[in-house]
Order: structure tokens, then C-alpha cells, then sequence
């Protein structure tokens, strides 16, 4: 039975969540190859969720406690071809619309981010995961790509890093809505699409599955 064909877990999408951290006595806002929180809280709310991979209600937010990274976490995130799939499941996305309160003084940047789920690859299939990171109005965006060639049943991982000097920070002094824009793929290739399914997902159906965000800081120009 194609995967796509199981009930997965609602998560509600959170309106807004709230952490906080201290920075230590003498430490800095941050440093080439580290990643340390700013001294104050970090609001990131949900401005919008769009797209086929996350309808409504199936895309959660989370903020670690440390200020340091955040979790999505996907219930219905799936791409297929083949038995059981319609024409246009070949290729899902989702576009998430962040609202990032950052205390004064300091900016970010998405360091890395790690992606998981599961994916089963009749021989011939292949599939692609995509990401692709941006702030609001800024002609910057930094695209990572991984492939996957079938045969394949398996789980996968992806991460995508950035070098420190390579990285794309908001910009200080002005809010600007960061965007996450990431997407799944599936090309049947040479398998044989009336016999076989072929799908790759980034979801769970115990809620499981999540992708981290880590992000990294420094102060702005005085």
C-alpha cells in the first residue's frame, strides 16, 4: 500500500513561541565557527504556511531553549509516483514565512540546517530534496540540492551547512520575514510506473521527523 495511503498525526501549527538563554560573563555575541545566543529572547512566530506538501495544520514550529536553533516538524510532506499516486504528487513543496523578533543589537543567520524522512525507490526512480533560504526583499539566497537514486527503501538524511564567512544575515536594524522555502521531487525515470510506487517524505506518522535550523549571531555595527 503506497505510504501516501496511511493517516499521519496532526500537529497544529504554534502561533508563537518563546525562549530565552544568558550569556555567560565576557562572552560574545558570536565568533567565526561558533554559535552563541544573544543575551535577551527570541520570538519567532508563523507569518504564513503555504504549499502541497504542508496543508493546514501539518507544519509545527518550535524554538530550542537555547536560542540556538529551531525545529519543523512535518505530519503530511510526501511526493510519489506510480500505483496509487495522481499526476501532480510527483512533486511537493512547502514555503514557510517566519516572523524572527531578534533582541537589539544583534542579527542571524541560518547556519545549518538537517533534514530527515523516508524514502522507497523502485529500480530507475530517482528523487531530489531541495531547500532554499532567503530574508524578505534581499536578492540573496542560498540553495542546497540532494539527490537519491533508486533502488532505495530506506531513511535519509540531508544537512546543509554554510561557511562562516559565506553566510546570509538579516539585515541589522530592519525586520525583514525570513524564508524557508523547501521542496520534494520524485522522477519515475525508466521504473515502471503501472506496477511499481515510488515516493520520498519528509514526515512521520508519530510526529518524529523533524528539521533543525541552527542558527548563528553576531552584533550589529554600533
Amino acid at each position: 500500500m503506497p505510504r501516501a495511503s496511511r493517516t499521519g498525526a496532526v500537529i497544529g501549527a504554534a502561533a508563537a513561541l518563546v525562549a530565552s538563554i544568558a550569556l555567560s560573563p565576557g562572552a560574545s555575541a558570536a565568533t567565526a565557527g561558533g554559535i552563541v545566543a544573544p543575551p535577551d529572547k527570541i520570538v519567532i512566530e508563523i507569518a504564513t504556511v503555504n504549499g502541497s506538501g504542508c496543508p493546514l495544520g501539518t507544519a509545527a514550529v518550535a524554538v530550542a531553549p537555547d536560542n540556538t536553533a529551531f525545529t519543523v516538524t512535518y505530519s503530511d510532506y510526501l511526493a510519489q509516483v506510480g500505483v496509487g499516486a495522481d499526476p501532480t504528487d510527483f512533486r511537493k513543496n512547502c514555503q514557510l514565512n517566519l516572523v524572527v523578533h531578534v533582541p537589539h543589537g544583534f542579527t542571524y543567520a541560518v547556519a545549518s540546517a538537517d533534514y530527515r524522512g523516508y524514502a522507497h525507490l523502485a529500480p530507475g526512480a530517482s528523487a531530489v530534496q531541495r531547500a532554499s533560504y532567503y530574508f524578505q526583499g534581499s536578492p540573496d539566497t542560498a540553495t542546497r540540492t540532494h539527490p537519491y537514486k533508486g533502488p532505495y527503501d530506506n531513511n535519509w538524511q540531508a544537512t546543509d551547512s554554510t561557511d562562516w564567512g559565506q553566510l546570509v544575515w538579516a539585515p541589522c536594524g530592519v525586520k525583514r520575514n525570513f524564508n524557508i522555502n523547501t521542496e520534494l521531487r520524485v522522477n519515475a525515470g525508466t521504473s515502471d510506473t503501472s506496477k511499481t510506487n515510488s515516493f520520498i517524505a519528509m514526515d512521520s506518522t508519530d510526529g518524529d521527523i523533524k528539521t533543525v535550523y541552527r542558527l548563528a549571531w553576531k552584533e550589529c555595527p554600533a
